[in-house]
């Protein structure tokens, strides 16, 4: 449960963030019993922490279903990094976009998950099942390997304890992929074949907040092939990457003056 916070010791803000965790991309519209039940709330305790939120703003009213309400969105859009990311790296992603007429994703790590904060869809009719804020698996996806790659030793343990089979052509044995995150590192890039979706490829860099600093986020693409072309994707994505990350440490230095 995305929630799971029924003990008796739990605070009020912690039933709360229990009740708004219900929600997911799969799942934007609840019933106050599956609020509820997501929550591992009680009925009553759904019920009336679910009437304050609306009041606040932060939850819709959709008849008998409930949604993220507006303000929420709008205070989640000002968390600093995100903010600034998305902000100084949409350019750069139109100029990918118009270079390689790709997929072109940013993402971000979310624990063991890569959480997709914009993407633009290409011109190749090629699966893509990412969604602007949903979240995909770190090992079958290009962004998701370049952001483990460069993960705590404790995030990679745990995310290769649990490598899940999405496709046939997932790498789901932990030595194997611990050789390809060493590959990413080496080289700077990651890439997947019909790892996440049949019919699918991605090639992904990593952006830091600066030349040899942490990894804050990945810029990947998505094509129907990387037998040719390659080499040119990687470069075009490199370029993308470093302008993203120049713009991002002057945003990130002129907002803290």
């Amino acid at each position: 449960m995305p929630g799971n916070l029924s003990t008796p010791g739990a605070g009020v803000v912690s039933r709360a963030f229990a009740l708004l965790g219900a929600f997911d991309v799969d799942h934007r519209e609840l019933s106050l019993t599956e609020l509820a039940s997501r929550a591992d709330l009680p009925l009553p305790t759904a019920h009336r922490l679910a009437r304050e939120l609306v009041g606040l703003g932060a939850l819709e009213r959709r008849e008998d279903r409930y949604a993220i309400g507006r303000r929420l969105w709008d205070l989640g859009l000002l968390a600093p990094v995100q903010f600034e990311l998305r902000q100084v790296a949409a350019p750069f992603l139109q100029d990918l976009y118009g270079a390689t007429g790709a997929t072109v994703h940013l993402g971000e790590r979310d624990g063991g998950q890569v959480l997709y904060l914009d993407r633009l869809s290409g011109n190749a009719s090629v699966p893509v099942v990412s969604r602007i804020g949903g979240r995909l698996p770190l090992h079958a996806t290009g962004v998701g390997k370049v952001l483990l790659a460069w993960a705590p030793e404790d995030v990679q343990r745990q995310v290769l304890a649990s490598l899940t089979r999405v496709t046939p052509y997932t790498v789901t044995q932990p030595g194997r992929l611990r050789e390809q995150l060493k590959r990413v590192r080496r080289e700077g890039y990651a890439q997947t074949v019909e790892e996440m979706s049949q019919g699918a490829c991605s090639v992904a860099v990593p952006i830091r907040a600066s030349p040899d600093g942490d990894v804050v986020a990945a810029l990947g693409l998505v094509v129907p092939d990387l037998s040719r072309g390659r080499a040119r994707l990687v470069s075009a994505l490199q370029v993308a990457a470093a302008g993203i990350s120049r713009s991002l440490r002057v945003s990130l230095s002129g907002s803290e003056r």
